[in-house]
C-alpha cells in the first residue's frame, strides 16, 4: 500500500501568509517562513507555497520568499503563481522549490506541460485545478478562481496527465475553506480517471475529513491550510489517528512513541 501524504500550504499574498473561504475574505495567517520551519517539526510530509494573486496581478511570484523558505526546511517544496513561462518554472527550481504547480499558465498552453516535463522531470511538473460545480458539472477556473471556464474539470486532468503531468492538485472552490469536509465526489472522479497521484484540497476542518478523503475519494495526499496554521488540527494526532484508520501514512518512531 502507498504511504498518503498530508501537505500543509502556504497561500502568500504581499509577503504574509493569508487564508480565506472559497477564495474569498482573506485573513492574517502568519509569517510563511515560520510556518514552514514549524511544519517541518511537526514531520508534515510536504508544502506547498502558492502566492494566490501573482497571476491576476500580472507579476512574478516571489522568489525572494521563496528562496528563505527554502533554505529553512528539508522536505518536498512546491511552489506556484504567476507562472507564465519555461524560464519561470526554472528560476523557481533554481530557487529552491523541489516542483513547481502551474494552472493558469497550463490551461492557456497545455503543450508547456510536456516541454516542461522534459526539460525538468514529470516529477516537478504540478498541474493545478481550481474546479467549481456549475449545473452539474464541475468547472475549471483561472486567475486564483476569478476566471470562469467551461472546461470540464475532469477532462482536463486526464488530459493534463496525459501531457506529462506528474501531479495533480485539486482544489474545490465550493468546499474551500468551509472546513465542511473535501469535496469526495470531485476528488473522486479525478482519482478514477488518471494514474497519477492526487492531491485533494479545499474544506478539511477535522481529522475525519482526512480518512473519507482518502478512502472514498481515493486521493493519494491531502492539503491543508487554516486547520493547520491556527493548530485547530495537530498533525501527530492526525497521522496516528490515520494509522489506526488503516491508512498508511509515514511517521518517526520518535513521534510513534509521544502519547
Amino acid at each position: 500500500m502507498l504511504v498518503k501524504r498530508i501537505i500543509a500550504c502556504l497561500d502568500v499574498k504581499g509577503g504574509r501568509t493569508v487564508k480565506g473561504t472559497r477564495f474569498l475574505n482573506l485573513r492574517d495567517a502568519g509569517d510563511p517562513v515560520e510556518l514552514a520551519c514549524e511544519y517541518c517539526r511537526q514531520e508534515v510530509d510536504e508544502l506547498v507555497f502558492l502566492d494566490i494573486t501573482a497571476t491576476n496581478e500580472k507579476r512574478k511570484t516571489l522568489t525572494s520568499l521563496v528562496k528563505r523558505v527554502a533554505k529553512n526546511i528539508n522536505i518536498p517544496f512546491t511552489v506556484g503563481g504567476g507562472i507564465n513561462s519555461i524560464e519561470d518554472i526554472e528560476i523557481l527550481l533554481s530557487s529552491g522549490a523541489d516542483k513547481v504547480s502551474i494552472n493558469t499558465y497550463a490551461v492557456r498552453n497545455p503543450l508547456v506541460i510536456t516541454e516542461s516535463a522534459k526539460r525538468f522531470g514529470t516529477q516537478c511538473i504540478v498541474v493545478a485545478i481550481d474546479a467549481k460545480r456549475v449545473d452539474g458539472d464541475y468547472k475549471v477556473f483561472l486567475n486564483g478562481g476569478r476566471e470562469a471556464t467551461t472546461i470540464d474539470a475532469v477532462l482536463w486532468a486526464k488530459r493534463a496527465s496525459e501531457l506529462g503531468a506528474g501531479e495533480i492538485l485539486l482544489t474545490s472552490m465550493d468546499t474551500d475553506g468551509t472546513k465542511l469536509g473535501f469535496d469526495i465526489e470531485l476528488t473522486r472522479l479525478v482519482s478514477e480517471s488518471v494514474k497519477i497521484p492526487v492531491i485533494a484540497s479545499g474544506g478539511a476542518g477535522k481529522i475525519e475529513h482526512f480518512e473519507q478523503v482518502f478512502k472514498q475519494g481515493k486521493a493519494d495526499a491531502a492539503l491543508a491550510a487554516s486547520i493547520f496554521h491556527f493548530r485547530e488540527v495537530d498533525i501527530l494526532q492526525l497521522k496516528k489517528y490515520l494509522l489506526l484508520s488503516g491508512i498508511e501514512v509515514r511517521l518517526t518512531e520518535a513521534f510513534l512513541d509521544v502519547a
